[in-house]
C-alpha cells in the first residue's frame, strides 16, 4: 500500500466520527421529510396558467396528493421591468420577478405547519416578431414558476425536518 493510500484511509476513518455527530440526515432517505411530503401536499386549486405551471412543479417534486395530510395555499404576483434597452427599438430584454407567499396547513387540525414568502426572477428576449416575443414570455413564466415551486418545497421539507 503507498504512502498516500493509507493517508487517504487514515483521513477517511478519522473524519466518519464526524459525519456521524453532526446530525445529518438525507431528505429523500426513509423516513425523511422530503418522504414524509410526498403525495401528502395538496395544492389550492390553481386559476391563471401561471398557477397551473406552479402546481404542477410542486407536484413533480411531492408527486399528486393520494393521502391527503396537508394543505398548501399560495399566491403569486409577477412583474416585469426592460433590462436591456436598444435607442430606437425599445426593450430588447425582459426581466421577469415572481413573488409567491405559501402557507402549508396539517389538513386534520387546520394548524399552521409553516409559511412565508419568496422570490426569484427569470429573464427572456424580445424579438421583431410579436409570436416569438410571447411564446418567449410564456417561457420565461413557466421557468420562473418552476424556480419558485422548487424553492417552497425545499423550505417545506426543511420545515419538516426541525
Amino acid at each position: 500500500m503507498s504512502l498516500s493510500d493509507r493517508r487517504t484511509l487514515l483521513l477517511t476513518f478519522a473524519a466518519l466520527p464526524l459525519a456521524a455527530a453532526c446530525g445529518f440526515s438525507p431528505a429523500y432517505a426513509p423516513g425523511g421529510a422530503g418522504q414524509a411530503l410526498r403525495g401528502q401536499v395538496r395544492a389550492a386549486d390553481p386559476v391563471r396558467s401561471r398557477d397551473f405551471d406552479f402546481v404542477a412543479a410542486i407536484e413533480d417534486r411531492l408527486g399528486r396528493p393520494s393521502a391527503q395530510r396537508f394543505d398548501l395555499i399560495y399566491s403569486i404576483t409577477t412583474s416585469e421591468r426592460g433590462a436591456a434597452r436598444i435607442p430606437g427599438l425599445g426593450d430588447s430584454r425582459i426581466t421577469l420577478f415572481g413573488t409567491v407567499t405559501y402557507q402549508l396547513t396539517d389538513s386534520a387540525t387546520g394548524d399552521v405547519v409553516t409559511e412565508g414568502s419568496l422570490r426569484n426572477f427569470t429573464n427572456y428576449s424580445t424579438t421583431d416578431t410579436q409570436l416569438a416575443t410571447l411564446r418567449a414570455k410564456e417561457d420565461a413564466e413557466a421557468r420562473l414558476m418552476r424556480i419558485l415551486a422548487d424553492q417552497v418545497v425545499a423550505r417545506l421539507i426543511a420545515a419538516l425536518s426541525e
